[in-house]
């Protein structure tokens, strides 16, 4: 059983995407063009599929085009990336968060999840661990 939360969001909250322990700011948006869908997919495959030896292309889900996507951009770097889908009317499960090695535990998966969560729709944050989730939960 996965470890689950549930965040509740305002309809039409503003939020400032000012990083938790990161030094500088980041673009949070959806991917655009060929090379930040590449990017994306690259990043969810190196982190969330390879170190459990699943194959190239693993990282793509069926349901990918009913997703909002949002990745995390330093520059022309994508340091972080998630989706969501919608599970319920006006409720939304964050999956396929995935950091870049060098720039985890800066909040970075928080600051997209919050970024997502401005849809309006109430979010559903599964992970591995509870822990993390604890932590994610106390800063959301």
């Amino acid at each position: 059983m996965q470890n689950r939360i549930e965040i509740e969001y305002i309809y039409g909250a503003t939020l400032r995407v000012a990083p938790f322990f990161y030094t500088s700011m980041l673009e949070i948006k959806s991917p655009q063009t060929d090379s930040d869908w590449k990017a994306y997919y690259a990043l969810r495959f190196n982190v969330l599929r390879e170190p459990w030896s699943q194959p190239l292309g693993s990282e793509v889900l069926a349901d990918e085009d009913q997703a909002i996507h949002a990745i995390a951009v330093e520059g022309t770097e994508v340091l972080g990336v998630a989706r969501m889908h919608e599970s319920a009317e006006k409720q939304g499960q964050v999956r396929c968060v995935a950091t870049a090695t060098a720039a985890q535990g800066k909040g970075i998966g928080k600051a997209i999840a919050l970024k997502i969560g401005q849809c309006g729709a109430k979010v559903v944050l599964n992970g591995r661990s509870s822990e993390a989730l604890k932590s994610t939960e106390e800063e959301l």
